[in-house]
């Protein structure tokens, strides 16, 4: 697969982590009073968010002209999830130390 043919979804996985995953989350803690929670928290609350999200990344048929986008779907979303639980995606970092200091 061409590197033109995956860039939307490459731009949307860049985007959704922090736009969906961890505003809900930030707007969550603040709902419920939590002004310090821990980084684990966070991104734990940030993938749970973000899981909301999977009919739309399950969203392609499933045949053949599909595969390779869909597998680049399924590959691309569990890399996400492992770089946000890990503390590797610096955006969602940057949106815990926001949050905790602005709250």
């Amino acid at each position: 697969m061409r590197n033109d043919e995956r860039f939307e979804i490459q731009r949307a996985f860049d985007l959704m982590p922090h736009v969906i995953g961890a505003s809900w989350t930030a707007v969550w803690f603040r709902m419920k009073g939590i002004k310090k929670p821990t980084r684990e928290e966070f991104r734990e609350k940030t993938i749970e968010y973000l899981r909301l999200a999977e009919p739309v990344f399950d969203s392609y048929p499933r045949d053949e002209e599909f595969a390779e986008i869909c597998k680049y779907i399924e590959f691309r979303k569990n890399e996400e999830y492992a770089k946000i639980k890990s503390g590797e995606n610096k955006e969602i970092e940057t949106r815990y130390d926001r949050y905790v200091d602005y709250g």
